[in-house]
């Protein structure tokens, strides 16, 4: 019986295209069953959804080595058709492993980043993992894709020639380009650069061009902060590698804030210094860290007093300056309003003075 099909060339074809599709689909099976099951496993956990992802792409994958093969052209009449059966396949190749690749890229981004939670107080690893991974992630992309054109491409024999004939005579066009693109690709290696040695990261509070914000996305060509009232002001790479910046989380979330009272020369600071003391107690927004009134500076008007206050984070060192300026304001309104900045004004009289009397 074998024998007879095997003799018959269609049935033949039939045949062999019957064992492939059965041996690619066991192996579909075995890879979908392995990848659910190390999935379940807390040792190998898989993220949610892992399976669904890369599905598509190893079913096309699959679907290109089946064009590829002679059989399927003898069974469905086409064997004259070879070569675009065969370009076909190699195209369809070079997407789905692509396509692959990238799933499989965000797959592992996912499992590395899992283990770091970027919502906690004392996020400096995580904000640091995560943006390595997203700028590296978009950079391998980039990669992966221009490669994939590059090969889909050149798998063509007339975009091939005439490839490498423009290449050899386009030596000064290329210098041009070159030139014209320079910007651009100092752009993309600052992105690179940034990525590396991050003087920035995702969430970094900072200061630029006067604006107080956080780092709300990086890119290999530009930056956004979202600044405090929800603008965004956004930014080229370059602007992070080649100007000054203040970076409030570089090392660590935890600061220092800064508020400023003007006062008389009669005002007692011993009692406003335990007012601070108890309101910083009392508040939860204090790190138990840092809370002093110094006396900076003197002039011939008022006393300059500087009331330092830490907390974990910007955001909360924010608040929490403002809570004290506004009680501790109040509280020398209560206790001391004789004692606020003023003016003073001298009249003396001066001798062989003498008003004349009114008129009428």
């Amino acid at each position: 019986m074998l024998n007879e099909i095997l003799k018959d060339e269609s049935q033949r074809a039939i045949l062999y295209l019957s064992l492939a599709l059965f041996a690619f689909l066991m192996a579909y099976l075995v890879l979908a069953y392995l990848l659910r099951r190390y999935g379940k496993n807390p040792d190998y956990l898989l993220p949610r959804g892992t399976v669904r992802q890369v599905a598509i792409p190893l079913f096309l994958l699959v679907v290109s080595l089946i064009l590829r093969m002679q059989s399927l052209r003898e069974v469905l009449g086409m064997g004259d058709f070879g070569w675009y059966f065969r370009k076909a396949s190699t195209l369809l190749f070079i997407f789905s492993f692509t396509w692959l690749v990238i799933r499989a890229l965000r797959v592992v981004k996912k499992l590395i980043i899992a283990k770091y939670d970027i919502g906690e107080s004392d996020n400096l690893k995580a904000r640091k993992v995560y943006t390595q991974f997203t700028i590296l992630e978009r950079i391998v992309i980039f990669i992966v894709i221009i490669l994939a054109l590059g090969l889909a491409l050149m798998s063509f024999e007339s975009i091939r020639e005439i490839g490498v004939s423009v290449f050899a005579s386009a030596g000064v066009a290329g210098i041009i380009i070159g030139l014209s693109a320079q910007k651009m690709i100092g752009t993309i290696l600052a992105g690179i650069q940034i990525a590396i040695t991050q003087p920035i990261r995702l969430d970094d509070v900072v200061i630029v061009e006067g604006e107080w914000g956080n780092i709300e996305e990086i890119t290999l060509t530009y930056v956004v902060v979202r600044i405090w009232d929800k603008r965004r002001l956004v930014l080229p790479t370059t602007y992070f590698i080649e100007q000054p910046f203040q970076n409030w989380t570089k090392t660590s979330s935890d600061l220092i804030g800064v508020v400023f009272l003007y006062t008389d020369y009669t005002l007692p600071i011993e009692p406003v210094r335990k007012e601070l003391q108890r309101l910083v107690s009392e508040h939860e927004l204090w790190d138990g860290q840092v809370a002093n009134i110094q006396v900076t500076d003197s002039k011939p008007g008022f006393v300059e007093l500087r009331v330092l206050v830490s907390a974990s984070d910007a955001t909360k060192a924010w608040d929490l300056r403002v809570y004290v300026r506004e009680k501790l304001i109040a509280y020398l309104q209560e206790h001391y309003p004789d004692h606020l900045a003023r003016t003073r004004v001298l009249l003396q009289p001066t001798e062989n003075f003498n008003p004349s009397p009114p008129a009428g």
